[in-house]
């Protein structure tokens, strides 16, 4: 008999709980959720009160057979799971399925996995909060019908296989959006000047002082008109001002704000933050990671205020109660810390230790000084002239905070450092050393890293902590998103420089439009979006989705019932999805682009099965239009005409190898070059199929046929569909198209028939997945 049973989510997290408890615990994992919402009708019987009909999925049943013998031998069972309202639903669900009473079952929270965290949980132990269950069904169920009732009609008037989702549809909607501010941004360009003056200090030393003018000028010919007038002009220094300033520390983590620097400062995506987050507080390491509150604990504070004085004495210590400022914060959690900070390092993976520095330096200068510096503004006056130049100068007088830590931003401009001004004086007369106008052009709004659109959504109060991360993992995996690098295109600017009393002028090249780990619409990510904003406005409703949110939270807070929420919304939805479907026309998502001046026939930007396509001629004519994949970068929105006739010149023939053609061409798998009969793939961010030479696709056939000679190891005369060959992972056994693992340990070459037959013999036959 078991006198105390624990139940948690998962196997790390009831290892570490087990190291803190006695022989009369024991901690079982139920790995995660044990039941699901019954797919056939979304779990809800709409005449009976909406109630909800769950099922255990069969890769469960086995865990929860395994807990209902433990429960059977156990007094007490403690159901441990996570303080959010997705644990509390695991909580809840684990009470029902096993059949637990309320007289023997205890609910703990901790915030952290400590000894005292713990134990201070089972002595205030408390009974499942159904509110907060409530709003956790509220969300699955009503997110279940958006997706579960929309996608059909995406696939019938749209494309088949297509998905939709109440969070994730409205954040593809913000990707899409700027990606047309940015297709639709008309650039301007102004000429900044800068100027560089000399200085002489008491003991006739030369200082330079750099300083830009307070204007930009629109056009050429006002900045050669300008740079002229300074050839001859008086630069006098009218006004020294200095100022005290100082920079605060940031708050302590909250989900999203972890996201975001992580994301900036160690280059993880979202899921890979919260992955290793999650790894962290089931070792211990860290308090729970999704919260939206910036509070810590007292004896939190505490700690950090002996550990500042003791590494950077008292002047460094400045104690902060912060307040969330973000939609719909729960103050009663607290922020993410380490559990221990008298801990700056820990053991773990290179990631978890990146991590976990990050979130000990941020918690640590949450509670110090701010660094105080004195900035200087110089105004400089130009003769003749009403603009004037301004020099700026910053020296940092106490450090504070930034000792430890400094946030990054996600404007992608690097951090100034100090800026040292020589010693100056008003009134003093400088003469220039050179002057330049240089072209700068205005620049489009930037696309959306997974920082900022986190940042974003939490903004206008769309989705919750535990929310952010799986939402922008789901719309890349469905397609509608890419997450990629794109190289920039070259531009020419204009420098007109004065030196010396002499004016030249120069061209020169930059690279602009570069773009790194920034997230992109493919083009059925904006076909869809399209689709769902006409027919389905209210869901994609940036106010309708917050809302919603608020709506859940007055759930858990008990304020309102979910039932009512939930009929209310599928009332007016449903009979929204019905009038959609009722409309017969199929969305045509394609562009005209205009003639072929070959053919004379129309050019179309459109989508396909399998993607975007440039199509030349009509698809109702006699004669069958022609086809040519869009290339990566590309969208039906904004490709041009030429761009589009430059698809149809593949295939390309690139000459004669092995008496033998070789042709370049792209198909549904990406480009290729075709050479007797066989497909060989060019590698994905080398080869170009528009521009790839013969000598290139010789190289990649030859290298193909090299890597399939050495993928056979062996062949068997006694049966020649059995052999042994190199595989990605190692190698394997292949007969009649089934593969076989070879022991570890084994030579693959020295392998015989029988050692072969012997293993396909003994190894299980495979059973076959139903469609």
């Amino acid at each position: 008999m078991i006198n105390n049973l624990v139940i948690v989510e998962s196997p790390a997290k009831a290892k570490t709980i087990e190291k803190f408890l006695g022989k009369d615990f024991k901690v079982k994992s139920s790995m995660g959720h044990i039941r699901d919402l019954a797919k056939e009708d979304l779990g809800i019987d709409i005449k009976n009160n909406f109630k909800p009909r769950y099922i255990v999925p069969a890769d469960k049943k086995k865990t929860v057979a395994e807990l209902k013998e433990s429960v059977k031998n156990s007094k007490t069972v403690w159901l441990a799971s996570d303080e959010d309202r997705e644990g509390e639903a695991i909580a809840w669900h684990l009470f029902e399925e096993l059949k637990l009473s309320k007289e023997n079952t205890k609910r703990i929270v901790f915030h952290e996995i400590t000894k005292d965290a713990i134990l201070h949980a089972i002595e205030n132990y408390r009974g499942i909060d159904q509110n907060l269950v409530d709003a956790q069904q509220a969300r699955r169920i009503l997110d279940r019908m958006v997706g579960f009732e929309i996608s059909p009609i995406l696939w019938r008037k749209v494309k088949p296989s297509l998905s939709a989702g109440r969070v994730q549809s409205v954040a593809v909607r913000l990707i899409v959006e700027r990606e047309r501010e940015i297709i639709n941004f008309k650039s301007t360009s102004a000429y900044r000047v800068n100027a560089i003056f000399e200085v002489h200090d008491r003991n006739n030393k030369v200082h330079q002082l750099k300083a830009e003018l307070d204007e930009r000028f629109s056009d050429h010919s006002k900045a050669l008109e300008f740079l002229e007038k300074c050839k001859d002009a008086t630069f006098t220094i009218a006004d020294i001002v200095k100022k005290p300033a100082k920079k605060s520390p940031s708050p302590p983590f909250t989900t999203s704000t972890l996201q975001q620097e992580a994301s900036r400062k160690l280059g993880f995506s979202v899921s890979q933050t919260m992955t290793v987050a999650q790894r962290l507080y089931e070792a211990g390491l860290i308090t729970y990671m999704r919260t939206d509150s910036v509070n810590l604990s007292n004896t939190a504070l505490t700690a950090a205020e002996e550990i500042i004085s003791r590494e950077f004495g008292k002047d460094y210590v400045n104690i902060r109660n912060y307040k969330t400022k973000s939609k719909g914060a729960q103050e009663a959690h607290e922020a993410i810390r380490p559990a221990y900070l008298s801990n700056p390092v820990i053991e773990g993976s290179t990631g978890e230790k990146r991590l976990y520095e990050l979130i000990w330096k941020r918690t640590i200068a949450s509670q110090m000084s701010d660094a105080r510096l004195e900035k200087t503004t110089v105004t400089i006056t130009v003769s003749g002239r009403k603009e004037k130049f301004i020099a700026e100068g910053e020296v940092m007088k106490f450090e504070g905070f930034l000792k430890v830590y400094l946030e990054s931003s996600d404007d992608e401009a690097e951090e100034k450092g100090e800026v040292m001004l020589p010693p100056l004086e008003n009134g003093t007369i400088l003469s220039y050393m050179a002057i330049s106008a240089t072209e700068r052009f205005t620049h489009y709004p930037p696309r959306y890293t997974e920082a900022s659109l986190v940042k974003k959504l939490e903004e206008l109060g769309i989705g919750r902590p535990s929310t952010y991360a799986p939402t922008i993992s789901t719309i890349q995996q469905r397609g509608y998103v890419i997450k990629e690098e794109r190289p920039g295109k070259e531009r020419s600017y204009n420098i007109i420089q004065l030196e010396r009393g002499k004016i030249k002028e120069v061209t020169n090249t930059e690279i602009t439009g570069a773009e790194k780990g920034k997230l992109f619409p493919d083009n059925i990510g904006m076909v869809v979006n399209d689709f769902l904003v006409e027919h389905f406005s209210e869901i994609l409703d940036f106010n309708f989705t917050a809302s919603v949110e608020k709506e859940f939270d007055e759930i858990a807070d008990g304020k309102a019932n979910w039932t009512d929420m939930i009929k209310k919304f599928y009332q007016s939805f449903h009979k929204k999805v019905e009038d959609t479907l009722a409309k017969k026309e199929i969305t045509k998502a394609e562009r005209l682009l205009g003639n072929d001046p070959v053919s004379g026939k129309p050019v179309y930007a459109r989508m396909a099965r399998f993607g975007a396509v440039a199509q030349i001629g009509e698809t109702s004519g006699e004669e069958k239009p022609k086809y040519a994949q869009l290339r990566k970068g590309q969208n039906i929105e904004s490709v041009t005409l030429q761009e589009a006739l430059d698809l149809f010149k593949l295939p390309r023939n690139l000459g004669s190898f092995e008496n033998s053609e070789i042709t370049v061409s792209t198909g549904r798998f990406g480009p290729y070059v075709l050479h007797q009969s066989r497909f060989y793939s060019l590698h994905k961010g080398v080869d170009d199929p528009y521009t790839i030479e013969l000598d290139r696709a010789i190289v990649l056939i030859q290298e193909k046929r090299e890597k399939d000679r050495n993928k056979v190891i062996t062949v068997f005369k006694e049966d020649k569909e059995l052999m042994v060959l190199n595989g990605r992972w190692g190698p394997y056994i292949s007969h009649k198209k089934e593969n076989y693992k070879i022991p570890r340990g084994t030579d693959p070459g020295s392998m015989t028939f029988e050692d072969c037959m012997k293993i396909v013999g003994n190894t299980p036959v495979k059973k076959k997945k139903r469609k």
